[in-house]
């Protein structure tokens, strides 16, 4: 039995020494402002969360994420259990916050009580597939411009013991295991954790783990965008706006996203991703193998690897 079962990750942060270049790019990318001051920039996207993205001035670097509890009673029971205290959360939205530390020393703020923002409108159209007929009359014309980024769906990070810290995430925060990754002479390399909501399906991962003994990383963050169109559209934008690409457009195998990777004005790499696998806890796990991780079902391989 873990402490809590989290319902979902909230957002990430970063540090940079420049926020109003942070804040051109991350509009380039598809947030929009939510707050800023001289020593903090929050990014929100389209949808109900009040902010995702966290940047705070000084050296570059990766700063720490959050997860979203149900409740206050979630809070109270994890910092019992910790020995902290409950504090509050001094961002967009309110509510509170239990800070911990991982065994690699990431860090990581489990928030509740967050009042949502107003879903921002923009402009789109359904699709017509072979079998269904969505769109009669109507003509489709994708706007050009960023991609409307929607939520955080997921994080990805290098550890130095991969047990170690599946234990101690599995623990405190409830997570299942979907898809386990094995190499070749029978060890395991990392896995794709997904929350555990019972029957409330959930994404295929919302954390995951991948052994790194030579050194502790943050690896990505993955932002959902509308659709397939509106990730196209975002791609476009990025490249006419000269920013770094790292490897897409395409569609993985493990968790079936469509997905699209950039690097920020500081190597920071953040994702673009649509139509992603939903799980419930009764779907179980899986053995997989490194192959699977990096494959893709089309689009470009992956020039590096895990």
């Amino acid at each position: 039995m873990s402490i809590i079962a989290i319902e979902d990750v909230a957002h990430v942060c970063y540090r940079a020494p420049a926020l109003e270049k942070m804040h051109a790019f991350l509009s380039d990318f598809g947030f929009v402002e939510a707050a800023a001051d001289g020593e903090a920039l929050y990014m929100r996207g389209f949808g109900q969360p009040p902010f995702l993205h966290m940047t705070e001035r000084g050296e570059a670097g990766f700063a720490g994420f959050a997860f979203r509890a149900a409740g206050r009673s979630d809070l109270d029971t994890l910092a019992a259990a910790e020995g902290v205290r409950v504090e509050p959360l001094t961002a967009p939205g309110g509510g509170e916050m239990v800070r911990l530390y991982d065994p690699d020393g990431f860090r990581i703020d489990v928030v509740a009580g967050q009042a949502t923002a107003p879903p921002l409108p923009f402009d789109h159209s359904p699709w017509n597939s072979a079998q269904t007929k969505s769109r009669v009359r109507q003509t489709k014309r994708v706007p050009a411009g960023a991609s409307h980024v929607m939520r955080l769906g997921h994080i990805v990070l290098r550890v130095r013991d991969f047990r170690l810290s599946e234990q101690w995430y599995k623990d405190r925060f409830g997570f299942l295991t979907s898809d386990e990754i094995t190499t070749p002479d029978g060890g395991v390399l990392g896995a794709f954790l997904r929350c555990d909501r019972g029957d409330v399906p959930t994404d295929h991962h919302t954390l995951a783990l991948v052994h790194s003994p030579d050194g502790a990383a943050f690896d990505h963050a993955a932002f959902e965008v509308n659709d397939l169109d509106d990730l196209m559209a975002g791609h476009e934008h990025l490249v006419v706006r000269g920013y770094q690409a790292d490897w897409g457009v395409g569609r993985h195998v493990l968790g079936s996203q469509i997905f699209d990777y950039w690097r920020d004005p500081w190597g920071n790499n953040l994702e673009h991703w649509t139509d992603g696998d939903l799980l419930t806890a009764e779907d179980g796990s899986r053995l997989a193998s490194v192959g699977e991780a990096m494959d893709v079902q089309w689009g470009p391989r992956a020039s590096f690897s895990i």
